[in-house]
């Protein structure tokens, strides 16, 4: 049986202390309620809370988290779902969201 399969594992720190880290894997079958082969977690925050989130919890599928608000997301690709993710970060930080 494969295993999961580590795709992109990425972190920055920025200068005002905002942390964004990118993980996603390749599994063998879907995580419950997604439809796709990729396990993930896109994550910013800063001072220890989570201002945007993107994952597949097991169970939930995809969605994201915009402050404290969790919605559903229309997962397409990895790519779409990385640019949706940093305009997300992008508004956050420029005060837009």
């Amino acid at each position: 049986m494969s295993k999961a399969r580590p795709l992109i594992d990425r972190k920055v720190i920025y200068d005002d202390g905002g942390i964004l880290q990118i993980r996603i894997w390749s599994v063998p079958s879907p995580v419950m309620a997604s439809r796709h082969k990729y396990k993930y977690s896109l994550f910013y925050g800063r001072d220890g809370v989570r201002l945007v989130g993107y994952d597949n919890e097991r169970g939930k599928g995809d969605h994201k988290h915009i402050r404290e608000d969790e919605l559903s997301y229309p997962f397409t690709d990895l790519d779409r779902m990385i640019d949706d993710f940093m305009a997300d970060v992008t508004a956050i930080r420029e005060g837009k969201l």
